[in-house]
């Protein structure tokens, strides 16, 4: 098998490609003390490389109309570029180019590291931000997956182009995939391998799993965690650690989270806001990621009411796992799971990194569509089933002022008790 492997999305376009190269190491692979190399390398790619240096290459792609950015997330890093048929094979290269010659000029890096370490500290002025950090070090301790992509400022102070260029060489060493979706004439295909960029990229190397940097460790027994902040609201983030994608459980917990955060009709929006007019915003968040995904129900309240936000957070959660759900409410769940399936799929980039997702984490092409036919076979048994094999210990994070969370900390110490 090539590297990277060449995957080809045909959409009828008026002239228009996107591609999207993924390479399988991203910010769960950050080495211990530091946390945010990833994604600062990530965001170093694009500022020179090859022959060209960070103003030669905007030049060159905004020049073109052309969009080219690179981001890190938790299983990997993904160079993605948007341009039309005419300029793609010129651009494409820089893909390549980005991958295994960056520059990493140390002015570069300067600034990079400053703008995340600022963005890092006005994220901390958001409460929704705190209470999902407290929850990730709550659940995942030291281990990958227990930080923010972009790190932890207090680390990303001391890196500098000595601590990345060893995570840049093994850049082009992994098993890398390249999507094209869009307008693509057979002769881009054609010459996409002649590209001189693209020659002899070395051979990708299959991944010791023992290898990965584990997704959780050094999780102690606490089950809740207190983020103080002089706020007027409370964010409550109530969830836990379950399973990755493509897992056979999965398809149950994705009807779940459709079931509980999408839309006005979804359970939280109705029984939180609608029924006690007790939040400002829900939501059921539940990624799909290669590792242990985060299921999680959110919700904000003003703190003469978190309380009664809490109480109700908590009933819906132990109903997942003692209720079936009704056969109107799974249909429901149902259309709300093909409706999230084809909104995430209707741009060419949606569908190339759809493509190079699925791919990387050793799904095959049609796993979407399989999905879907599965979905009429799902009973409100297996849902259920599915709910008490992994949403039977959830961990509890909450930000708001220090007298809401002492309150909040008693109600769920008598839970715990109870």
């Amino acid at each position: 098998m090539s590297n990277p492997e060449l995957l080809v999305e045909p959409v009828s376009t008026p002239g228009i490609l996107a591609a999207k190269l993924l390479l399988p190491v991203g910010s769960a692979d950050d080495p211990v003390g530091a946390r945010g190399g990833h994604d600062l390398l990530a965001s170093l790619l694009s500022r020179g490389c090859g022959r060209l240096n960070n103003l030669e290459l905007a030049d060159l792609v905004e020049g073109c109309g052309a969009g080219l950015r690179c981001d890190a997330q938790e299983d990997a890093v993904i160079l993605s570029l948007r341009c039309t048929v005419e300029d793609a094979e010129h651009l494409l290269p820089l893909l390549a180019q980005m991958v295994r010659a960056p520059h990493l000029e140390p002015d570069q890096v300067a600034l990079e590291r400053s703008l995340t370490i600022q963005a890092l500290q006005r994220q901390r002025e958001d409460p929704f931000h705190c209470a999902t950090t407290g929850w990730r070090q709550l659940t995942y301790g030291s281990g990958g997956y227990g930080h923010d992509p972009m790190g932890i400022a207090e680390e990303l102070v001391e890196l500098d182009r000595t601590a990345l260029l060893p995570l840049a060489q093994r850049l082009p060493e992994a098993s890398s995939v390249l999507a094209l979706a869009g307008s693509i004439p057979p002769q881009i295909i054609d010459k996409f391998r002649s590209l001189e960029d693209f020659r002899d990229w070395p051979r990708g190397k299959a991944r010791d799993p023992a290898s990965r940097f584990p997704y959780a460790k050094g999780v102690g027994s606490e089950t809740i965690q207190l983020e103080p902040m002089d706020t007027e609201q409370v964010v409550l983030m109530l969830g836990q650690a379950t399973l990755g994608h493509g897992h056979p459980d999965e398809l149950a917990l994705r009807l779940l989270q459709c079931h509980l955060g999408v839309g006005m009709s979804s359970l939280l929006f109705q029984r939180l806001r609608e029924d006690h007019g007790v939040a400002y915003d829900v939501a059921a968040h539940f990624p799909a990621l290669a590792g242990p995904a985060p299921f999680v129900l959110m919700a904000s309240s003003v703190e003469e009411r978190a309380e009664l936000a809490l109480d109700l957070l908590l009933t819906i959660w132990d109903e997942l796992r003692e209720q079936h759900l009704s056969e109107t409410a799974l249909e429901l769940a149902r259309a709300k799971y093909i409706g999230q399936l084809a909104q995430g799929l209707q741009t060419c980039s949606q569908r190339a990194e759809r493509r190079v997702q699925l791919k990387a984490q050793g799904l095959p092409d049609d796993h979407d569509q399989r999905c879907v036919d599965a979905l009429a076979g799902v009973t409100p048994s297996d849902v259920r089933e599915a709910a008490a094999r992994w949403l039977s210990n959830p961990r509890l994070s909450l930000c708001g002022t220090s007298g809401a969370l002492k309150q909040l900390e008693r109600r769920w110490n008598r839970r715990a008790a109870g």
